[in-house]
């Protein structure tokens, strides 16, 4: 056989196996044998480059990440859907049906899958764009990510010479609760529910990132096919079925009572299903009917969705838990009798913080009405207060962490109780990744994975660890051999000259980011003279408000932040400022800038100002300090007379910062 023959015949093999897998739910081969068909093709491929195609399975995943999503007109346009929420509005829908039509007509009963709606389009049976619904005229072109999507036919046999399908991109819950638990473990922030993960990852400008989040595919409806047309929905759907495409389940019914019992059976079986659903989709069979009744300005006329209320159950309180994420946040967790909601069994609900639970009252003991947000993410409603226990007692968050025992302390500017030591072990890897970062200490090489690989095998226990690694250990962490335990330690043993500006981003303290490191390194010029500083002193600098002062002084004033630095002395790190000292002569003064300058533009001279310590105002007020006026200066000029501020010519500005 010669190479373009075997290329096809794999390439067959291939579609043939994503058909049974995908569509047909009957795998004929192992996850292995078929990764051995796709690993050969991919080396043929590499071997004769000229013979890949579009539609190969090889190209699912492309290289190149995209910088923007380009507008896609929709040639037929994807309509949305009126809800209805009871039985007598679905009766209604189908009485309405009754009267506009005067011949017989059927339904047919659909789930609605809670996902991205998507626009597929192939050219002589080969996929070649595909894009979002958007405002259902205008979407944007994701044909990349959606090539990673495996249950998509990137080809299909024996098609028209243009087809345009309707299906619902989805991440299926055992996917959406594997990639939950994996955020979980790294402290990351839960995602909502399924759909909001599946748009979130069809939007990634990367399509290795969408490729990573498997997601699926379900199709429910024919847009347009060029060679054919049809007299009924059922019959469209047969269609794509047997154009490889995976089919949303559908049964017809002759009357729109008869549409119940499965309106009923879907809502008491959604968690038998792959994909999240919120509700069922009731339409006409007939094309030809569809065709009379039209669409309003926002639906269709022949369909409506049945909208499933959230389920909502009772358990009893056993206990109140809380958890130290990696940003050092305490997090109460309920703990429930276990009891089945939404498909699942619920044990635990998040309580998020104090506040919410002073405004339920929640106690130990308690029963409380559960639900799952977003259908997926268990939460509190309410307690039922007349169940309560005699001797419950209102529960307060502790005063220390139950982590590493430091003192919490509540954000100035949220309801949320935090952890104040750097070397708390709940932080370890969110602190050491950051210290390690190009915004901090830029040790190369000292990735997240290498990170998680150290704290597991506890060589690092706080940052300073990274400067008393030894060598031999390092060899064989995360897969690192000799040469790059060495390079590791040399980016490690360069990273002691950072300089204080890195270092004071590095370490973590909060809202000291680069650039209040840069203006605090540039003030103090050493880490010993900022220690010493006060409330007074740090408030006195520029951008350095009395919020973030106070976080700086009750960080270094905590005992381990002291041990922290003490260690990142001993080992050698330099905690002298490398930058130049900055000119504060504008420090606590306010410039509105107006009118036309000669030699500078509004966006210069407003840098320059504040590059010697100085804030640049767009209005005038009683605590503006100068006015600098070009030619063409306005209402500002007026006010600043009518107020007696100072007024600069754009000479005098010069002479002031020359």
């Amino acid at each position: 056989m010669n190479v373009q023959n075997e290329i096809v015949k794999l390439r067959r093999e291939l579609e043939r196996h994503n058909r049974l897998y995908y569509v047909m739910d009957a795998p004929e081969i192992s996850d292995y044998e078929y990764d051995m068909l796709m690993n050969r093709l991919k080396q043929l491929e590499s071997e004769h480059p000229e013979l890949i195609t579009p539609d190969s399975p090889t190209q699912r995943v492309l290289g190149e990440a995209l910088t923007q999503f380009v507008p896609v007109q929709h040639q037929v346009p994807l309509d949305s859907m009126a809800d209805v929420f009871s039985y007598e509005e679905l009766f209604a829908f189908g009485a309405r049906m009754d009267s506009m039509l005067s011949d017989t007509h059927d339904y047919v009963v659909e789930p609605k899958i809670d996902g991205l709606s998507m626009s597929l389009e192939y050219e002589d049976g080969v996929f070649v764009r595909g894009a979002t619904r958007g405002d259902g005229f205008v979407g944007e072109d994701v044909t990349e990510n959606l090539r990673t999507v495996r249950s998509l036919p990137l080809r299909i046999e024996h098609a028209p010479k243009r087809l345009i399908v309707r299906g619902e991109v989805y991440m299926a819950k055992s996917v959406f609760e594997e990639l939950n638990r994996e955020r979980e473990a790294r402290g990351e922030q839960l995602l909502a529910n399924p759909r909001n993960a599946a748009a979130g990852s069809m939007r990634q400008l990367d399509p290795k990132v969408t490729a990573a989040r498997k997601l699926d595919l379900i199709c429910f409806n024919l847009q347009y096919d060029s060679d054919r047309a049809y007299q009924t929905h059922i019959q469209t759907l047969e269609t794509m079925r047997e154009m490889g495409f995976p089919v949303v389940p559908s049964i017809r019914y002759d009357a729109i009572q008869d549409c119940v019992e499965r309106i009923t059976f879907l809502g008491e079986n959604r968690d038998r299903f792959p994909f999240d659903m919120d509700g069922a989709v009731i339409k006409i069979n007939s094309l030809q009917q569809r065709q009379v009744l039209g669409s309003t300005a926002k639906a269709p006329r022949w369909a409506v969705a049945f909208k499933y209320p959230p389920e909502k159950k009772e358990s009893r309180v056993v206990d109140i838990l809380v958890q130290v994420g990696r940003t050092g946040v305490l997090t109460p967790k309920v703990i429930v009798e276990p009891v089945r909601l939404a498909g699942t069994t619920v044990s635990a609900a998040t309580l998020h913080n104090q506040d919410n639970i002073d405004r339920l009252d929640l106690r130990i003991g308690d029963t409380v009405l559960l639900q799952k947000a977003g259908e997926i993410i268990p939460e509190v409603l309410s307690v039922n207060r007349a169940r309560r226990p005699e001797n419950a007692d209102i529960y307060v968050l502790p005063d220390y962490c139950p982590e590493c025992g430091s003192p919490v302390a509540r954000d100035f500017d949220g309801a949320a109780l935090r952890c104040t030591s750097p070397e708390c072990p709940a932080q370890r890897l969110r602190n050491l990744n950051h210290f390690a970062s190009k915004e901090g200490m830029d040790i190369d090489g000292l990735g997240s994975s290498v990170c998680e690989s150290l704290i597991q095998q506890d060589l690092v226990q706080s940052a300073a660890d990274l400067y008393y690694l030894d060598r031999e250990k390092l060899i064989g962490q995360g897969r690192m051999g000799e040469r790059s335990a060495q390079k590791l330690l040399t980016a490690i043993e360069a990273s002691k000259h950072a300089g204080l500006s890195r270092l004071l981003c590095a370490l973590g303290i909060r809202q000291v980011g680069q650039k209040a490191a840069k203006t605090l390194a540039a003030h103090f010029g050493t880490l010993d003279r900022l220690l010493q500083a006060d409330l007074e002193q740090l408030t006195a600098i520029p951008d350095v408000g009395e919020i973030t002062a106070t976080y700086i002084t009750e960080w270094f004033a905590n005992p381990q932040s002291r041990h922290l630095i003490q260690r990142l002395r001993d080992a050698g790190v330099d905690f002298e400022s490398h930058e130049a000292q900055i000119d504060t002569r504008f420090a606590g003064y306010t410039f509105v800038l107006t009118g036309t300058l000669s030699r500078l533009t509004r966006e210069e001279a407003t840098a320059i100002i504040e590059s010697y310590g100085g804030k640049a105002s767009s209005s005038v007020s009683k605590k503006t300090s100068y006015v600098v006026a070009g030619e063409s200066a306005g209402s500002k000029l007026t006010k600043a007379e009518t107020l007696g501020i100072p007024i600069l010519s754009e000479d005098e500005f010069f002479s002031m910062i020359q």
